[in-house]
């Protein structure tokens, strides 16, 4: 398995101005220009889903003529972010692709990605690009392209960790809490397998979610060297509003169990909310942060879900989301080095309607953690 390595965040080279042409993807009525540069199979994967939640648009390079393309691609991204992603490219591919690059940045954007499902390492390495390590899972339900590939157009250093999907809909927090610990080297690459997944969420849910004192303290028992801390800004059970009264009682009194096991454990909980800069901060000591937030402004539903903040680059928080949403077109190259705008994240992390934000930070384990009791 990986090892975590140092990506840089910088562009590979001055961004070349490329004449080109942007305009909404309509898969039911696509520019006739599209009709000479797709193939069968390229056609069919752009139909497969519906990728309206994600602004698909195609950028068009104008043939000689000025009116047939010579190439084109289909873009999409999450909302709320600071990235664009190629689907595929066709015809004339790195002068699509270089479109593309113009295109973001004019709209200052962090990275462009592009998805392997066609792409040809000469493109990739013509244009700049640089492949990104395959995942070691794929989200549950999402099958994504076996490669992928980054060009940043910022600088800075972001730190990548191999990209791991959740195997189930609910171990968000167990899978950001284990690719965190790999990442910093208190766990190997291959001990994180579903087994290691499901026995830290066992030990960390309120059922089926994990609240951020209930995480912290599962941490804890797996590193004791590994310092936590859990930063939540109110003294309530939090995430039991979806359920009814009676469901709602057991798992606040097991959130008080867990209170009081921090406690006890030496397991810091910090009551006041804690603000992108300090986020910033504590990556820039080479600590993870484990961050709640809703799906809300990148999927379209206000389900909690955790993601881990690794990185930072000029203005935007690189995360790891484990999960990706199939039906949108989403797979693991949108999740892995995703760059959020600070707004933007502090905006997903206000979780409603309690309006609460919780997190659990990690510092750099202390004596070697080669051994976590999972």
């Amino acid at each position: 398995m990986p090892p975590h390595q140092e990506t840089p965040a910088r562009p590979a080279e001055p961004v070349r101005a490329a004449k080109s042409i942007v305009v909404p993807y309509e898969p039911d009525s696509p520019p006739a220009q599209l009709a000479g540069l797709l193939d069968r199979e390229v056609s069919e994967r752009w139909r497969a889903v519906d990728r309206s939640a994600h602004a698909p648009h195609l950028v068009a390079v104008p043939g000689a003529d000025g009116e047939d393309w010579a190439a084109a691609a289909l873009v999409t991204a999450r909302p709320g972010t600071a990235y664009l992603k190629i689907v595929d490219a066709v015809g004339d591919v790195r002068a699509a692709v270089e479109a593309v690059v113009a295109h973001a940045d004019r709209r200052e954007l962090a990275q462009v990605k592009w998805e392997g499902w066609t792409a040809r390492p000469e493109d990739v390495a013509a244009t700049g690009f640089t492949a990104l390590t395959p995942p070691l899972t794929q989200p549950v339900g999402a099958a994504g392209p076996a490669a992928g590939y980054v060009r940043w157009l910022c600088d800075g250093v972001t730190s990548a960790p191999a990209y791991y999907g959740q195997t189930t809909h609910f171990t968000c927090g167990a899978v950001t809490a284990l690719v965190a610990q790999a990442h910093a080297g208190a766990l190997a690459w291959e001990a994180l397998d579903r087994q290691a997944e499901l026995t830290l969420w066992r030990d960390a849910t309120n059922f089926l979610a994990c609240e951020p004192v209930g995480l912290g303290v599962a941490l804890r028992r797996a590193w004791p060297s590994s310092p936590v801390t859990i930063h939540l800004d109110t003294d309530r059970p939090v995430l039991l509003g979806h359920l009814p009264e009676n469901d709602q009682e057991w798992r606040a009194l097991l959130q008080r169990a867990s209170r009081t096991e921090a406690e006890r454990t030496g397991v810091p909980i910090d009551p006041s909310r804690l603000s992108l800069t300090a986020v910033r901060d504590a990556i820039g000591r080479r600590e993870h942060v484990l961050l709640l937030l809703s799906l809300a402004g990148m999927q379209g539903f206000d389900v909690p879900h955790w993601v881990l903040c690794h990185g930072t680059v000029p203005g935007a928080v690189v995360i790891e989301d484990p999960w990706a949403n199939a039906t949108t077109g989403d797979t693991w190259v949108d999740a892995h080095l995703l760059p959020v705008p600070d707004a933007s994240l502090d905006t997903m992390s206000v979780i409603s309607p309690e309006g609460f934000r919780g997190a659990v930070t990690i510092g750099r384990p202390q004596t070697g953690d080669a051994a976590p009791s999972l």
